[in-house]
């Protein structure tokens, strides 16, 4: 009887073992995706020598709904279709400095998730970090050079806050 006993108590705290280590290993791995993640393309900025003729051409030719800074995309999310989400797409003027230090005629912006927690991290990896994170009511943004001294633009983004400011601005956006 004793022996019976003992080998049950044996497999049951296996098996509470067993569930506790999982536990751990999920945590980690829940942590450690929550801390940086690219969830798409915020934007697609680049110089051109007349940015009203450029944003001109691509509505005529193109049928992108422009306004003063571009274009908006609108899509849904793929992780909850009941959710929006929003490209910018923006000419700027060749003379820009915005896309210093990079001497490139382009820039990314990518949407990201915990901006905060991803610029540490980036940080700890010796990733050159351009500035601090400003926060606006439409997101919080930061910006980062890659290995080819990029600079890329990172916005984890408040997308209610930022559609109601394009239907204040009467902007619409090309779905």
């Amino acid at each position: 009887m004793k022996k019976i006993t003992l080998i049950i108590l044996l497999i049951a705290t296996s098996f509470i073992a067993g569930f506790a280590f999982k536990g751990m290993l999920t945590t980690q791995n829940n942590e450690t995706q929550e801390k940086k993640k690219v969830t798409g393309i915020g934007g697609i900025f680049f110089k051109c020598k007349d940015p009203g003729k450029m944003r001109e051409w691509y509505k005529t030719h193109l049928g992108l709904n422009t306004n003063q800074y571009g274009a908006v995309f609108e899509w849904r999310q793929g992780a909850d279709t009941t959710k929006k989400g929003f490209t910018q797409w923006s000419p700027f003027k060749e003379t820009t400095h915005y896309f210093e230090p990079s001497t490139k005629d382009f820039m990314i912006n990518y949407r990201v998730e915990n901006i905060e927690l991803l610029v540490e991290d980036l940080k700890k990896n010796a990733v050159t970090v351009l500035d601090t994170i400003e926060t606006y009511d439409y997101g919080k943004f930061v910006h980062i050079l890659d290995i080819e001294n990029n600079k890329i633009e990172l916005w984890e983004p408040n997308d209610i806050v930022y559609e109601k400011m394009g239907k204040q601005m009467g902007a619409g956006t090309t779905k």
